[in-house]
């Protein structure tokens, strides 16, 4: 603040002389105006989008996300000799334990967290400054949406993993046949969880970047996000390494959206200098934006 305050004051400094139109025996200090920026060039966006390429990526990756959705759970049933085959000991130490688990109970339970999370940037436009821009927000958020679920898709119809309670005797056979076991890696209920939490997040501190409890935010979105990998693995629906992959996921998309759409130049260039050459005016205006 004192840097930019010096320079303003060097600037009038300067200003005032006109030592290169006059003589120096007949100075004649020019006037110059310090104003506050005027609304147009205060309402800076905080974030940019390119129309054609963002729209076109968010067409792409919604279209591909409900056909890859359409392809994994639509798989065939899991023969019974390919079930009986199953051996426990084929998993690595880590996930080994979690084939054990079946809860549906859980599964029910993280549902809630995944469903609830879905529509829950809408919060977000109870924000004046957000709402302002909600078309842009919401192209965003879709993009944000589709990226998490093209990479969970492709992974799920590449990886081919069985989910733990393939491996559960207890489980009921009918159960464990279904085409969706098959659906394992990677855990997408965290992965959209982070990813719808952490970009409300993003969002709102960007619009509010003098805030404070920034990290209460950021808390509750990692909260939400735990938990729901906590009851999918109690659920038997994923194995550790997915849900953790999952939550990688979905915390980079959710952050790395927005923040690549971030206009870098908001809350920058606070000090103008114009010359008043209006109407045959002399001297400057200074504009200094106050505030971000």
């Amino acid at each position: 603040m004192k840097k930019r305050v010096s320079i303003l004051l060097l600037l009038i400094t300067i200003a005032s002389f006109n030592g290169y139109s006059q003589p120096t025996d007949s100075l004649v200090p020019l006037p110059v105006q310090v104003v506050q920026q005027p609304a147009q060039v205060q309402n800076e966006q905080v974030f940019k989008i390119k129309p054609w390429l963002d729209i076109s990526l968010t067409t792409a990756f919604a279209a591909w996300s409900v056909y890859g959705t359409q392809v994994i759970y639509n798989r065939g049933r899991v023969p019974e000799a390919e079930l009986m085959a199953l051996d426990k000991k084929n998993i690595n130490e880590f996930d080994r334990p979690i084939a054990d688990n079946y809860s549906e109970r859980s599964r029910v339970a993280s549902d809630y967290f995944f469903y609830g999370s879905l529509p829950l940037p809408l919060v977000l436009l109870f924000d004046k400054k957000i709402r302002r821009d909600g078309p842009k927000i919401g192209l965003l958020y879709l993009e944000t949406m589709g990226a998490t679920g093209v990479i969970y898709t492709i992974s799920a119809m590449s990886a081919n993993r069985f989910r733990p309670y393939a491996y559960n005797e207890n489980v009921a056979l009918t159960k464990r046949q279904f085409g969706g076991a098959r659906n394992s890696f990677f855990a997408g209920h965290p992965a959209m969880v982070a990813s719808s939490t952490f970009f409300m997040a993003q969002v709102y501190t960007h619009y509010h970047p003098d805030m404070k409890g920034k990290w209460i935010l950021y808390t509750l979105a990692a909260g939400a996000t735990v938990t729901t990998g906590l009851l999918r693995l109690q659920a038997g629906q994923h194995f550790r390494t997915e849900v953790i992959t999952g939550v990688v996921v979905g915390t980079l998309v959710g952050n790395l959206v927005p923040y690549v759409h971030i206009n870098k130049s908001y809350g920058k260039n606070k000090l103008a200098l114009f010359p008043n050459f209006q109407h045959g005016g002399t001297g400057f205006t200074a504009y200094y934006k106050l505030g971000k």
